[in-house]
């Protein structure tokens, strides 16, 4: 089976190689936390002209967000377990539509929750009503089934929350009448109605709607794209599947219900470091300038480059500016494995994280691409 990712090509594996250090517009991120000016290869950027003492945003704010659930299922809010609300692929196996290396005997990453329907009309159809997780603005609507496998769907931003995520609603039925891109819906509102459009054959006794919470690489994905030369047009623009990297849905919502966290930032703060990196670059990615909320610590200066955390599914989720002298000694570029959990790598075999030459690791084809898509790596 073909995930959702690989929709319109498959995935290469390809080494990360150093680039020229380009100008970065950061003025369409839509928050003005940073302005970012780059000078040639050697140098390094000022960061925050004027704001030489940018704090970060909170590690922990103390706002609570409100949040639903998607489906009229009432399962999750009245505490019953997944095999009640998940919807399962042909292998009949529960956990098969949960978030992880779930599918393939664990081989198969999966990105999100399919969320099973509960009533259907006389042709077997689902009737469910499809409504907004949050409150947020409408960003990709595509109508057209035939050019995605995640078929009809919707991708949200919600600004208002920190960092501000996206949510996706995949395989309707239809797209809610009168919704546009760029209009802003209020948590419950409709969003369509579950079905099971895909550009591949979803049956429909296996109907569901396929739901993503995640973040948006870049604001730059069509020069990735065609610097791939995948063959096939990108016909989502940035919000193309390859382009967002999901979150596990169901272990976000059930801290929250538990109120060990209030909020994203708690919930990304507490994530479990897979791999720890350094990248050797003046770059100011538009990824941070978005989402800020993940800065461990203040930008403070020049910036020679960056300290990130990953989880076990690649995801960027903790972000240390560095100094030119703590990248002293590596090429513009570059990138250094600081630390890995190998046994938690080992574990999520969806996932290719880290390869090892000669005892010196480096980087897999999944964290390959998304410090390509990030740092326009080429």
């Amino acid at each position: 089976m073909v995930g959702h990712k690989k929709s319109q090509i498959t995935r290469e594996a390809t080494r990360v190689s150093t680039a020229p250090i380009g100008a970065r517009n950061t003025s369409g991120c839509g928050q003005n936390y940073f302005r970012a000016f780059s000078w040639p290869k050697n140098s390094v950027v000022l960061i925050g002209l004027g704001l030489l003492s940018l704090v970060a945003a909170p590690l922990a704010s103390a706002q609570r967000i409100e949040i639903s659930w998607p489906t009229p299922n009432p399962a999750w809010a009245q505490g019953k377990g997944y095999e009640n609300w998940v919807q399962p692929t042909a292998s009949g196996e529960s956990t098969s539509g949960l978030f992880g290396s779930v599918r393939s005997n664990g081989t198969q990453f999966h990105e999100g929750l399919d969320l099973k329907p509960v009533s259907r009309d006389a042709r077997g159809e689902p009737r469910d009503e499809i409504t907004a997780a949050m409150d947020g603005i409408v960003r990709n609507i595509n109508s057209h089934p035939g050019e995605s496998n995640y078929g009809r769907y919707v991708v949200l931003e919600h600004p208002g929350v920190s960092p501000a995520v996206y949510t996706l609603y995949a395989h309707l039925a239809r797209i809610e009448p009168g919704l546009r891109e760029g209009m802003t819906v209020a948590r419950g509102q409709a969003l369509g109605l579950m079905g099971h459009s895909s550009n591949g054959n979803i049956p429909v006794d296996r109907a569901h709607m396929h739901f993503e919470i995640g973040l948006r690489l870049t604001d730059h994905f069509a020069s990735w794209y065609g610097w791939k030369k995948f063959g096939s047009p990108n016909l989502q623009g940035n919000y193309n599947g390859m382009n967002l990297m999901g979150t596990d849905p169901r272990e976000f919502l059930e801290k929250w219900r538990a109120h060990r966290v209030d909020n994203f930032t708690q919930y990304f703060a507490g994530l479990h470091e897979a791999v720890r990196l350094r990248v050797a670059t003046s770059r100011l990615p538009d990824f941070i300038t978005r989402y800020p909320a993940l800065l461990r610590q203040p930008i403070n200066g020049l910036v020679g480059g960056w300290e990130i955390s990953c989880d076990v599914t690649g995801l960027p989720f903790a972000w240390t500016p560095l100094t030119p002298m703590q990248v002293a000694g590596m090429r513009p570029d570059s990138i250094e494995i600081v630390s890995q959990d190998t046994a938690a790598l080992r574990s999520f075999r969806g996932k290719s994280l880290i390869r090892t030459h000669g005892g010196r690791p480096s980087p897999g084809p999944d964290l390959n691409t998304m410090l390509q898509l990030v740092f326009s790596l080429r």
